[in-house]
C-alpha cells in the first residue's frame, strides 16, 4: 500500500497544530499526522535512500509548505507552531480543506523567499525565478533542477531558523567556521573569537599570515531587524581604532539601502546578509551534510568503433 503524498499531510498537521496553541515537538506532529492518515506499521517503517522514514520526510515537506504560506513556523529547534495567521486560517477554513485549497498550499508558495525585513535591500542582483517544472512537458532535467532548487530553499530556510535560535556567542563561532571554510586562515586557530562586552564592535579576528601582520576583523550580528548605516559606521570606526584595512559584517537579517551605500563608499568592508550566509553554509557544508545521488549518463565515446 502506497504512502499518502506530502500534500495529504498538510491538513492533518495544520489541524493538530491548531489544537495545540503552544505548538508541539516535530516527533509528536509526525505521529499525529500518521495516526490521522491511518498509516500502517509497514508504511511507518518505509525509508527513503537517506534512511529517514518516508512519512516523516513527507510531513516535513508539508510543514515547509505551511511555513512558506506564512501559516506556521519553527519557533525553536524540533518544534513547530502555527503563526497568528495560521490560527486565523484554520478557524476560517473548517475541515476538510478542498482539493483546490490543498493544491494551493502545496504548490502556490514554492517561490516564497527567505524571510527578510521589509526595508532590507538586496546585496546582489536577484536572479529571475525559475518557472515551475511541474508540468508533464518539462524534461526530466528541468524537473531535477526544480527539485534541487526546492531542496536548497527548504534547507536554507531551516538554516536561517536555526541561526536565529542559537546564542550570540555560538553564532559568532559559526560565522568564523564559515569564513574558514572559504579559505580564510591557514588553520582554524587563525580565526579567533573576540566577542563579549567591550569588544569595540569586533566579534572575531582572522590572521591571514602566520605572523598576524595582516588581519580581517569580523562583526557578527544575529539579528531579525535590518542593519542600518549607524551600525556600519560604528563598525568602520572600530576598524579604524584597530588600524585595520579589512572587515566583514555578517548578519542573519539584511542591510538597508543606506547601509549598503555606506559600505560601498569606503574601502575594505564586505557585507554578508542572511540569504548569502545560508547559501555559503550549504555550498561549503557548514552545519549541513550532502548526499550523493548518482545519475547515469551515456558515454557515447565508449561505443565509437575507433575506440581502443
Amino acid at each position: 500500500m502506497s504512502l499518502p503524498t506530502y500534500d495529504q499531510f498538510i491538513e492533518p498537521i495544520l489541524r493538530f497544530l491548531a489544537a495545540n496553541s503552544e505548538g508541539a515537538p516535530t516527533r509528536e506532529v509526525h505521529e499525529a499526522a500518521a495516526k490521522a492518515l491511518q498509516l500502517t506499521e509497514e508504511q511507518r517503517q518505509a525509508l527513503i535512500s537517506s534512511g529517514q522514514a518516508i512519512y516523516k520526510n513527507r510531513a516535513g515537506w508539508a510543514h515547509d509548505r505551511l511555513k512558506r504560506a506564512g501559516l506556521s513556523s519553527s519557533t525553536k529547534r524540533g518544534h513547530w507552531q502555527l503563526t497568528d495567521l495560521g490560527f486565523t486560517y484554520a478557524a476560517k477554513h473548517p475541515s476538510p480543506l478542498s482539493d483546490a485549497e490543498v493544491e494551493r498550499l502545496a504548490m502556490g508558495f514554492n517561490n516564497v523567499k527567505l524571510k527578510v525585513a521589509n526595508d532590507a535591500a538586496p546585496l546582489e542582483v536577484e536572479q529571475e525565478i525559475t518557472p515551475s517544472a511541474a508540468s508533464a512537458t518539462a524534461s526530466p532535467d528541468d524537473r531535477l533542477e526544480q527539485a534541487l532548487k526546492e531542496l536548497r530553499d527548504a534547507v536554507a530556510a531551516d538554516l536561517l531558523d536555526n541561526l536565529l535560535q542559537v546564542s550570540p556567542g555560538r553564532f559568532e563561532i559559526i560565522v568564523l567556521d564559515v569564513l574558514h571554510s572559504l579559505g580564510y586562515g591557514a588553520s582554524r586557530s587563525d580565526l579567533q573569537r573576540v566577542g563579549g562586552s567591550g569588544d569595540g564592535g569586533i566579534d572575531g579576528v582572522i590572521s591571514l599570515d602566520k605572523l598576524g601582520l595582516e588581519k580581517v576583523y569580523v562583526q557578527a550580528k544575529r539579528w531579525q531587524g535590518t542593519v542600518g548605516s549607524p551600525e556600519l559606521q560604528a563598525f568602520y570606526g572600530a576598524l579604524a581604532g584597530q588600524k585595520a584595512k579589512r572587515g566583514v559584517f555578517i548578519t542573519t537579517s539584511g542591510f538597508t539601502t543606506k547601509a549598503i551605500d555606506f559600505a560601498r563608499s569606503v574601502e575594505g568592508i564586505v557585507l554578508v546578509d542572511g540569504m548569502k550566509l545560508v547559501q555559503l553554509m550549504m555550498d561549503h557544508e557548514v552545519g549541513v551534510t550532502s548526499r550523493l545521488i548518482k545519475l547515469p549518463k551515456l558515454d557515447s565515446d565508449y561505443f565509437d568503433e575507433e575506440a581502443g
